[in-house]
């Protein structure tokens, strides 16, 4: 099943600055070949659930091997079975019903 995914990792204990952790988190959803698009809260990401899910997982495992004592992560999920459609889609709609 296809998922796209708004996530949000917060890395707590670790200052106020949370780049370093952000690019990390970043890269392991790009390395697992997943489509995903920074944003300024958060990262949309789309692939097959068990892949989406496995990624995040390493992410959170990743994170805290890099010092974040607590990881306080906000996830939304949209699945469709009745059409193929991808963030992209998504974005289109909206900007071809705003003309």
């Amino acid at each position: 099943m296809h998922v796209i995914a708004d996530i949000c990792i917060v890395p707590m204990g670790v200052g106020a600055s949370v780049s370093t952790y952000v690019t990390a988190a970043y890269g392991i959803l790009a390395e697992a070949g997943l489509n995903a698009r920074l944003h300024a809260y958060g990262t949309n990401v789309e692939g097959p659930y068990e892949d989406v899910m496995a990624a995040l997982r390493r992410c959170h495992e990743a994170l805290h091997d890099a010092g974040a004592p607590r990881l306080s992560t906000t996830i939304r999920l949209g699945t469709r079975v009745d059409k193929p459609q991808t963030m992209a889609d998504k974005i289109r709609a909206v900007d071809e019903a705003a003309l």
